[in-house]
Parts: C-alpha cells; structure tokens; sequence
C-alpha cells in the first residue's frame, strides 16, 4: 500500500498488465474468444482459395454453359476475378489455365484475364501481411506513450519530493529527557525520527516503527496530512496529524497541528477536533504525545507558509518535524482491551 501511495505510477501500470492479461489472455482467448461466422471464400487462406477456384473452374468444364453455378460460388466475392487470373497465371497446366479462365470470363463479362491486372506471384499474401504493419505501429506507439507518462510521473514526484531526505528515520537517540506531564518518572531514549513535507507531496503519510535495543515493537508513531483547503492540485495543507500508537495502551494519541488560519478559523477548528488536541503550528514547538510506556516529543523544525489567492498563512509551502521516542521504565499491566472498546462504543 505504501508503495502504491508513493509511487502512484506503478500502480498504473501494474493495473494495466492486469487487465491486459485478463481481457485478452482470460477473457479474450479463454472465456469467450472471438468466433468468425458468415466468412466468405475471400477470408480462406491463398491455398485455400486455390483449391476452391480449381473446384469451381473444373465443376465449370463439366458441365459447359452453367454460369449459374459459377455466379453462386462466386457471387460474394469482390474482386474474385482478379484471384483467378492470379491463379492462372501461376499455373503451368495449360489445360488448368484454360479453365481458370472460363470462369474469369463469367466474372468480368466474358473479358477473361484480358486487362486484368495481375502482381507477381505472392504479391497478395505479402499485401495481406502488410495489413499487419498500422497494429504493430499502433502498438509501439502505445508503448511509447506508456513509457512517457511514467517517466513524467516520476519526475513530477521527484520535483515534488524536493529535498525530503530518501532516509527518513535514523537511530539517534534523543539528546535530552523528554518533555511529558508532572508524573515524575525515568524514560530510556530510543531512536529520533525525520519527517520533511514540501507543497505538492499530495501522499504524504510518514510512519515508523519504535522498538527498543533488542529490536522488540513497542509501538508506532508517524505524520501526514489532516486536512487541506481550496480545490486546487497539489493540494493546500493546511493541517497535519502527529500520532503515537502504544501497543501497551492499545490505542492511538493524535494531535492536529494546525496553520495559523485554520486554528483561528472556528469553523474549521470544530471540524478537525474529532481527529484530535488542536495545536499551533510554530516553528521550534515542541508536541508532546504520551501513552502508557510511551513519549514522543515532536518538535517543528521548520516551517513555511505559501502564497498565492487563499487566505495568508493557510496552508504549507514546507514543513520539517522532528520525532524523539523514548520508552518509560517500569511494569505495565495488561492493556484494557474491553475498556478501550466500551470507551469507543460510547463515543
């Protein structure tokens, strides 16, 4: 999923292949695959076709005079006088050739293979080759135009990107003790998390793992974006969410950070509070989220707000967090999974 949100490209054209191996291959080939009907001698293939010109040509000679029959057999076929001189000129019998050339007769009103243009010997199977070439064409121009939307894709996403770091976590640990709440206790630093937004990251949605020295999962934390304002694309962040998942506390803290017009904004500020605690965003702030073993101190680096018709400091042109973790020292009791469910059923 992840890969998907990051890299929407791919997803396009794993979908593609998809359905281009289930329409064609499943569906196409297997299911229901295409029945001809109604074909005429026109469709046979070239040595096909010789062997029912031959039979009609010696029906013909047998019975002299029955330009019925050759009317009926040949009647739909455009053009058929040009596959029997064809055929007669290809032949070395010349009693064959006299033959073929009766019924020729019957088709272009007693011309024969007088005036009838002729190419030379398998010039219509290659012309009927050829009608492959616009496919093929089409074909390779489709995947020209595949490759070229995929290659703009990622660009766009690099540009986007700007200089969010490729890394974005690393196992530093905090430098100083956690800011929390008057409970007086001891916590163990644990690892520092780098999070970088710039305007047009529209799939931003950072998360990381927290584990302890044995590489034990004590939980979850991340950022990305809570709401945005305006109809335009990119999208006008204008409100993020930093939250901390405790696995000893079996539920999620969230806390919106917020531009300084949406705090003010009343309207906007009751729609978000269901997410979580409002905050202001101010450069070098530092949130506090805390669960039952858990703290993370999730401080503003930088930040920036764009311009442009929506009102002034609305949404973010750029925004840097940063998260420190640290893991309380002590025992915790089992975490209260009945309770923490009755509390969401009442809500």
């Amino acid at each position: 999923m992840d890969l998907i949100q990051k890299r929407p490209e791919v997803s396009v054209a794993v979908a593609f292949i998809v359905g281009l191996l289930i329409g064609l291959v499943v569906l196409g080939w297997g299911l229901w695959p295409v029945e001809w009907t109604g074909a005429g001698p026109e469709h046979l293939a070239p040595e096909d076709q010789a062997v029912y010109l031959r039979t009609i040509a010696d029906a013909y000679s047998l019975q002299p005079g029955n330009t019925q029959l050759v009317q009926q057999a040949l009647g739909n076929w455009p053009d058929a006088d040009v596959a029997i001189c064809q055929l007669a000129a290809e032949t070395a019998d010349p009693a064959e050739r006299a033959r073929l050339e009766a019924i020729a007769a019957i088709q272009n009103n007693g011309q024969g293979c007088t005036g009838v243009a002729v190419g030379e010997p398998g010039q219509e199977q290659e012309e009927e080759g050829s009608g492959l070439a616009p496919i093929l064409i089409l074909l390779l121009l489709f995947a020209v135009l595949v490759g070229a939307i995929l290659f703009v894709l990622n660009r766009r996403n690099a540009v986007m990107a700007g200089d969010r770091d490729v890394d974005r976590s690393y196992r530093d640990v905090p430098e100083s003790a956690p800011l929390a709440g008057d409970e007086e206790f001891s916590a163990v630093p644990l690892a520092r998390f780098q999070s970088n937004y710039t305007y047009g990251l529209d799939t931003y949605d950072d998360s990381f793992s927290i584990e302890n020295a044995n590489g034990d999962f004590l939980g979850e934390c991340g950022v990305g974006i809570s709401e945005s304002i305006g109809t335009d694309s990119p999208k006008n962040v204008t409100a993020f969410e930093v939250w901390l998942f405790d696995k000893n506390d079996i539920r999620t803290v969230t806390k919106v950070i917020m531009s300084d017009h949406a705090f003010f904004d009343e309207a906007l500020k009751a729609k978000l509070a269901p997410k979580g605690e409002p905050v202001l965003a101010r450069e070098n702030e530092v949130i506090v989220l805390e669960t039952a073993s858990l703290i993370i101190n999730a401080e503003i680096k930088d930040m920036h707000y764009g311009t442009g018709t929506l009102p002034p400091q609305s949404f973010f042109e750029r925004f840097a967090i940063e998260l420190s973790a640290w893991a309380k020292e002590g025992d915790y009791d089992e975490p209260d999974v009945q309770g923490r469910i009755d509390e969401i059923l009442n809500y």
